[in-house]
This record gives structure tokens, C-alpha cells and sequence, in this order.
């Protein structure tokens, strides 16, 4: 009876009937919430770092390009952490359903905050808008796979396909149209700008939410009592603990961004390594299981450098595009945030050629293995890195370079993704022990905040006249390129590790 009862509230949900690109009606709810969000957020991303390191008569931070960088490094790793937290949210207090509501309205509150011009709106600003995107993230694509009739039902990767055009549409669209704003009118009307997107997101969610699968409203673990209890007096104790801490840093005049980038960078990179550990010394896994952790290390730490540098597109190229690249081509200006819609571009242009290339080679029986693509994809981001040290030496001397160099970079680091990204969701499904199923493609994400926590570690630590600078593309350019070089040398014991997966 309960059974039949869902059927008839899911049959009630999707628009009795009524579809949207022959797929259930909550699929256009979906892609435009992940449209308008996306919007928002990369529309900001492509300001951040050049409204940081502006100088104070152009409106800006005026910080250095390293302290910047490094601020945007740890947000970003942020994001991707705090994913973790959200779907154990959702999973066990509010539903999925719930969650993405509420994290669509912190991100709002966060971009207005943003939009207020003043230094302390600005990081409450980041803070608001990392945690509600690790409550977004976490939830939103888990409801996409909720309108579907389980893993089997022909529809399901088609919805996914047009629900991942909707986040390249939104982060193609929002450099276009909040860069130039930012840019050429006001920063903090360009922010502003991005609370608007998300709030059109918001309200078009709102509005759509009765076209959801009911099962994206369930609770699908609750929290007991004396779990809630547990959970609040830690939470309590670990807040407590860091107010108190930093109550003395900032009373003592000694507070400056640092106190915040390297607690938060060495957590970031802490935590995968306790999580990893935690699962491998599970003894309620298999053998068979325990090795394939072990293989799946390798492709962890390759996805780790890899978006140690691919993320930079954001932070050292967005002030490279701004301070060294001419802002005209063939007679036509522009401003240097309009350089963050070439990626999502790129990926709406090649991503059918790469899904019909491995389908091609699966049929002729040449599909290169998992252990090649990640190298492959490994080379092309040190590839990318090596062009932008040419490109920077290029500009010694203050010349304005082409913009053609960054359009290459930008391409070269969307073939390396395109090998590298779809594959590492596929491996880590392919690859996750049965107990730890549902949390792997959390673990998953956790490689993109241990790499952009190096980064911005990495950034403190070297300083303004070292980021940035030739050498600086160099050496991260060599270390990609050496490693992908060491992770095909190791492909043979990586796939006897991965056992029968291939």
C-alpha cells in the first residue's frame, strides 16, 4: 500500500504526465536552479581574486596576489569540503529536498553580503556561500537520479547529460554578464548581480519543487535523539574552542588572514588522510576491497594535483588575464573576467567528441585503461602550465600579451579535465567498498580540497615575488607532467590493486 502510495505522488509530481525534453518535468526545475546557481557562482569567481588584489582607489582589496590567491584557494576547498557535511545533513535531518532550499538561500545571503563594501561583509560573504554550496552540492545531483525509475531506467544518463549542459550554460553566461558589470561599473553591483541569480534560482526552485520526486523530501537515516545530542554538544565544544582562540588572536591585535588561511588549509588536507585511513583499517572490509582502496589512492592523489592546478584558472591566470593580457582581439574589447567562459565553453563544444571517442575505441576494443586517462589528463594540465610559463615570460617587461595564449591554456586544461573528471566519478563508484558506497563520491570530491589547499599553502608561503612569476608556472607545470609520467610507469600495479575493475 505504502508502495503504491509513492507511485501515485510521484506520478502527481512529475505533471501527470507532462515532460520536459521527454524526461520527468523535475528535470527543468533541477537544470535551472543548477543553471542560476552556477550563474551566481562562477559570475563571483571570475571577480574574486582581481577585486581582492585591486588597488583601494579602483574600489578593491588591495591585497597581494599571493594572499589573494591563497584566500581563493581555501574557499574553494571549502566548497568542496563542506559537501561532506551536507549530504550527512540531508541524509539525516532535513531531506534532500529541504537541504537545497536552504542552501540556495545561504548563498544568496552570501552574495548579498558581498555586495555591502565593507572587509568584513566580504569574508562572512565566502563564509555564507561555502557552506550553502556544500549544502547545494551535496544534494542537488542525488535529486536528479530521484526522478528516475532506479539505475537501470534508459532516461537516467540523458538527464544527467542535460542537467550538466545547465551548469556549463550558468558558468558560461556569468563572466559574460557579472564580469563586465564588476568590472567596467562597480564591483559590488557586479556582486550583487550574483545574489540576484540566485535568488531567480531560489524562486523558480520554490515554484518547481511540486514537480520533485517525493523521495528527495525523505529523511533517509534520522538522527536519533542521543544522536542529536551527541552531535550538538561536539559541534558546541569544537565553536567554543574556536571562538575562544581566536577571541584571543584578535584581542591581542595579531589577527590577519593567515590565522585563517592555514588552519583551514592543514584541515583540508587532514582530513582526507584521516578518512582514508579510517576506511582501510575498517575491518569489516574484504580483501578484495582493501586493495582496491589501495589502487584507488593512486588515482586520489593524481586528482589532487590535478586540481591543484586546473583551479588556479580562477586565481594566478584570472590576475594574469587582467595585469599581462590585452584586452582586445581583432578590434573588439573586453573585460579580462570574460576569459572564465572559455572552460565552460569548451566543455559544451568537446564533451559529446570525448563521449563518442570512448564509445569508438570500446567498440574497437582499444578504450585506453582508467590509470591512462588520469595520465593523460595529468599531462595536459602540467602541458597547460608550461604554455602559461612561455606566455608569462612573453609579458616580461609589461607587454600586453595576446589573448590567444590564455585561450590556449584554457583549452589545453578542458582536454586534460575531459580525460580526467568524468573518468574519476566513473572509478570511484567502480572502486568504493559496498559499506561505504553512498559516501565515496563525498571522498571523491575531498581530492579537489586536498589539492587547493596545497595550493594556497603553497601561495602563503612563496609570496608575491614568486606567484605568478615564470618559475612559478615551471616548476607546477614539470611536477603534473612528472607525475603523470610516474602514474603510467605504475599502471600495472595499479590495475592488479584494482583487481577485476578496469
Amino acid at each position: 500500500m505504502a508502495s503504491s502510495t509513492l507511485e501515485s505522488e510521484e506520478r502527481i509530481s512529475t505533471g501527470n504526465g507532462r515532460t520536459f525534453l521527454g524526461h520527468p518535468r523535475g528535470l527543468a526545475t533541477l537544470f535551472m536552479t543548477e543553471t542560476w546557481e552556477r550563474f551566481s557562482f562562477y559570475g563571483m569567481r571570475a571577480l574574486l581574486v582581481v577585486y581582492m588584489s585591486a588597488k583601494a582607489a579602483d574600489g578593491g582589496l588591495e591585497m597581494q596576489v599571493a594572499t589573494a590567491t591563497a584566500v581563493y584557494s581555501v574557499y574553494n576547498a571549502m566548497v568542496y569540503l563542506l559537501a561532506l557535511p551536507g549530504g550527512w545533513i540531508a541524509d539525516r535531518l532535513l531531506g534532500a529536498r529541504r537541504t537545497v532550499a536552504l542552501g540556495g538561500a545561504i548563498i544568496m545571503v552570501g552574495h548579498f553580503l558581498l555586495a555591502v563594501p565593507a572587509s568584513a561583509a566580504f569574508f562572512a560573504g565566502l563564509v555564507f556561500i561555502a557552506i550553502g554550496s556544500g549544502l547545494l552540492k551535496a544534494n542537488i545531483s542525488t535529486m536528479v537520479g530521484h526522478l528516475y525509475d532506479g539505475p537501470n531506467d534508459p532516461r537516467r544518463d540523458g538527464g544527467f547529460t542535460i542537467f550538466y549542459m545547465g551548469i556549463n550554460l550558468g558558468a558560461f553566461l556569468a563572466p559574460l554578464a557579472i564580469g563586465t558589470v564588476g568590472q567596467k561599473v562597480n564591483w559590488h553591483l557586479g556582486f550583487a548581480m550574483a545574489g540576484v541569480g540566485m535568488a531567480l534560482g531560489l524562486i523558480q526552485y520554490l515554484l518547481g519543487t511540486r514537480h520533485l520526486s517525493p523521495r528527495s523530501s525523505v529523511v533517509s537515516a534520522p538522527i536519533t535523539t542521543e544522536e542529536r545530542r551527541t552531535v550538538l554538544r561536539k559541534a558546541g565544544l569544537w565553536l567554543a574552542a574556536a571562538a575562544v582562540f581566536y577571541g584571543v588572536v584578535v584581542g591581542t591585535g595579531n589577527f590577519s588572514v593567515s590565522w585563517a588561511i592555514w588552519p583551514l588549509s592543514l584541515a583540508g588536507i587532514a582530513i582526507p588522510v584521516l578518512v582514508f585511513s579510517r576506511i582501510r583499517r575498517d575491518p569489516e572490509l574484504t580483501g578484495e576491497e582493501r586493495s582496491r582502496m589501495s589502487g584507488y589512492l593512486w588515482f586520489f592523489a593524481a586528482a589532487a594535483v590535478f586540481w591543484m592546478i586546473y583551479d588556479q584558472s580562477g586565481s594566478t591566470l584570472s590576475v594574469f588575464a587582467d595585469r599581462n593580457t590585452a584586452g582586445s582581439l581583432f578590434g573588439f574589447s573586453f573585460p579580462s573576467s570574460w576569459f572564465q567562459s572559455l572552460n565552460p565553453l569548451y566543455i559544451m563544444a568537446l564533451a559529446p567528441v570525448f563521449a563518442w571517442l570512448w564509445n569508438a575505441a570500446a567498440r574497437r576494443g582499444r578504450n585506453p585503461s582508467t590509470t591512462a586517462k588520469f595520465a593523460f589528463g595529468l599531462l595536459m594540465i602540467g602541458a597547460s602550465f608550461l604554455v602559461m610559463m612561455l606566455a608569462m615570460a612573453a609579458a616580461s617587461g609589461g607587454v600586453k600579451v595576446t589573448p590567444l595564449w590564455l585561450a590556449v591554456v584554457y583549452l589545453i586544461q578542458t582536454t586534460g579535465e575531459l580525460t580526467l573528471s568524468p573518468v574519476g566519478l566513473s572509478v570511484t563508484t567502480k572502486l568504493a567498498p559496498a559499506k561505504y558506497a553512498s559516501q565515496m563520491m563525498g571522498i571523491w570530491f575531498l581530492a579537489v580540497t586536498a589539492g587547493d589547499c596545497v595550493a594556497a599553502l603553497s601561495q602563503l608561503a612563496l609570496g608575491d615575488s614568486v606567484v605568478g612569476s615564470t618559475w612559478y608556472f615551471a616548476a607546477q607545470g614539470l611536477l603534473a607532467i612528472a607525475a603523470g609520467v610516474g602514474l603510467f610507469t605504475a599502471r600495472g600495479r595499479i590495475g592488479k590493486l584494482m583487481g577485476d575493475v578496469r
